[in-house]
């Protein structure tokens, strides 16, 4: 670490890296920004311009190499994310990487015990968990102002894909575009952070039941020609029991009218109940609502401003507002050793829970977890 401070190297610098990733780098004193990789050489310029870093690679095996390189981040393509995270492992840097982790459950795993055995720091960019007002209830939770926990219910709304002209993403290659159950694409895109929260707040899950739909059934496909007639996944609903005896809701949706990113969760217990919603409205990046079982009206609650990182607010855009939070906390877990949260297990978790989804809408039953017993 030179001068203290945190050397950092991205990979990827397309638009989740300029919104997201590099504004909390450029905004945290205690990182060094070495680097930045991208197999387009103009935008890896461009962003190392932007955002002050020392060098520019077209090859993720020369950011990996640089020897002032500690930590990694992870901004590519789904289908790269184990290979690159598991040779950042390899080379005993910490790894910071976008969600999913992995092309399924399995591999998670094989990455979360890898960066275990490495003894390196692992991150998931499960963005909604560094949410000031999540934080909070997560707190109360902890602390018992809402003492024990009956239920919990997870929704992301939002219209990202109600257009049929509004490029889908992350289709594969060559995928059978009408298979007879929907492809999953609403529960693994915000859905995975959906389950990922619902599980940081009411604990493991025993068991789940789903169901998905398709909703729009022709619509421009990336890298595709014309109208596509496919068969994915618009909405899935999903019911949980937890082993604490809680139950859940999950309902995740890209073609529900609402604003970004449409992440709400409401928390029920027997001394009170709290409501986060992560919706942008006039300006705001989110509302906190709080009520009691002797004053059951929802009263909004202001966070002072230690909860924000310096130098933002509640009226922060809300992807550098989470994103520098997880940046602040995810440096402080190296520098000082903090306990890891949101880690590769965490995100090996969330994936087994997207798997069970999908499971039970195929086979139309509830599936208990742990849903892989050789992982």
């Amino acid at each position: 670490m030179a001068g203290g401070k945190l050397g950092v190297g991205v990979l990827g610098a397309h638009t989740w890296a300029e919104k997201a990733h590099l504004p909390g780098y450029a905004a945290d004193p205690r990182v060094d920004l070495v680097a930045i990789c991208d197999v387009v050489p103009e935008r890896a310029a461009a962003m190392a311009q932007m955002f002050k870093a020392r060098r520019v690679y077209t090859r993720p095996e020369d950011l990996l190499a640089d020897p002032e390189i500690e930590m990694v981040d992870v901004c590519t393509p789904t289908d790269t994310h184990f290979k690159l995270g598991m040779d950042a492992i390899a080379r005993n840097k910490h790894v910071l990487c976008e969600k999913p982790i992995a092309r399924d459950a399995r591999e998670a795993f094989l990455l979360a015990r890898a960066a275990d055995k490495a003894r390196v720091k692992s991150k998931v960019g499960f963005t909604f968990r560094y949410s000031p007002a999540l934080r909070q209830i997560r707190a109360w939770i902890e602390d018992g102002t809402l003492g024990e926990i009956f239920h919990i219910h997870g929704l992301e709304q939002n219209s990202q894909f109600l257009d049929p002209h509004f490029p889908l993403r992350q289709v594969p290659a060559g995928i059978d575009f009408q298979p007879k159950h929907p492809i999953p694409q609403s529960i693994v895109g915000y859905g995975s952070h959906l389950v990922d929260l619902v599980r940081w707040m009411g604990g493991e899950y025993k068991s789940v039941v789903s169901t998905m739909s398709n909703y729009v059934p022709e619509r421009i496909v990336r890298g595709y020609e014309g109208m596509q007639r496919i068969n994915v996944d618009d909405g899935t609903v999903a019911l949980v029991e937890f082993q604490s005896g809680a139950q859940g809701m999950l309902q995740t949706s890209i073609v529900a009218v609402g604003n970004y990113p449409g992440i709400e969760i409401r928390v029920y217990g027997s001394k009170a109940a709290a409501v986060g919603r992560l919706v942008t409205e006039r300006g705001a990046a989110e509302t906190l609502h709080f009520a009691t079982a002797d004053k059951v009206e929802f009263e909004p609650v202001e966070l002072p401003a230690s909860h924000y990182p310096p130098g933002t607010s509640v009226m922060t855009e809300w992807r550098e507002l989470y994103y520098r939070n997880l940046v602040r906390l995810w440096v402080g877990e190296i520098l000082e050793g903090r306990p890891s949260e949101g880690d590769f297990l965490d995100g090996a978790r969330s994936q087994e829970i997207v798997d069970a989804c999908v499971l039970s809408h195929v086979e139309r039953r509830w599936v208990d977890f742990p849903l892989y017993h050789d992982v």
